[in-house]
């Protein structure tokens, strides 16, 4: 079956023009045009182009553009290990997210609002307490994710324990998938002593790994299509239901 570039745009919701976009970076096959000029979309193009939609979605077109290069240049091994990678890479980030989300309902609520004495760290003290090098330390208090006091003849940061906390769960965040925003949310919500808020925040951060993991997915079943279709699968595949 033949297909007009307009036909499959709106079939998988995008402009023609992107149609053209995907043709120039290298990541469908080459389009046929008819006796009038213009080109003739087939059921293997039909497929790609519904690949490059699903794929794009959970793991960026990047990704998805060197997975498809590979497909057609028939490296399908290549193109199967570097999507599994990003896979592997989404499950350590959901492992992180859930240490995370341990860590803070591992805290009670006594301890944010305790105003007793406190045992003042040197950021050199601080750092081998937590296993986070003072240089990041700096970074993160120049990001503003920490605001040590200072004392008050040298000029020195102070560490007691919030702050320590602090650097616990922003060294576990920033290994993860956490972006900088949702990290100084989690932060801000810990020194209003709105503990429940900020594991509100940690759960929906990784209900957003969950949902990264269902597009990845859906991508992965439209790959595997084009997997079958180069290994001498059938000449008209059929779109995965989704």
């Amino acid at each position: 079956m033949a297909y007009r570039p307009i036909d499959i745009a709106r079939r998988i919701g995008v402009s023609a023009s992107a149609l053209r976009h995907y043709e120039d970076w290298g990541i469908v096959p080459p389009v046929e045009r008819g006796a009038n000029g213009y080109r003739m979309y087939t059921e293997v193009h039909l497929a790609y182009f519904e690949c490059v939609r699903a794929m794009s979605a959970g793991f960026g077109l990047p990704l998805t553009s060197d997975a498809l290069k590979r497909v057609l240049r028939g490296d399908l091994d290549g193109a199967l290990w570097i999507v599994n990678e990003a896979l592997s890479e989404l499950q350590q980030e959901k492992r992180m997210a859930e240490q995370t989300i341990r860590a803070l309902e591992a805290i009670e609520p006594p301890e944010l609002a305790s105003k007793g004495k406190r045992k003042w760290m040197t950021i050199g003290e601080v750092s081998k307490l937590t296993a986070q090098p003072a240089s990041a330390i700096r970074h993160w208090e120049k990001m503003g994710l920490i605001d040590p006091p200072r004392h008050e003849e040298n000029g020195y940061r102070l560490y007691g324990p919030a702050e320590v906390r602090h650097i616990r769960i922003i060294g576990t965040l920033r290994t993860s998938v956490w972006s900088l925003e949702t990290i100084k949310r989690v932060v801000r919500e810990l020194d209003r002593n709105d503990l429940e808020q900020a594991r509100r925040v940690a759960r929906d951060a990784l209900r957003a790994l969950h949902d990264a993991l269902r597009r990845r997915m859906r991508g992965i079943r439209h790959l595997d299509l084009l997997v079958e279709l180069a290994e001498g699968g059938p000449a008209a595949p059929r779109s995965p239901t989704c």
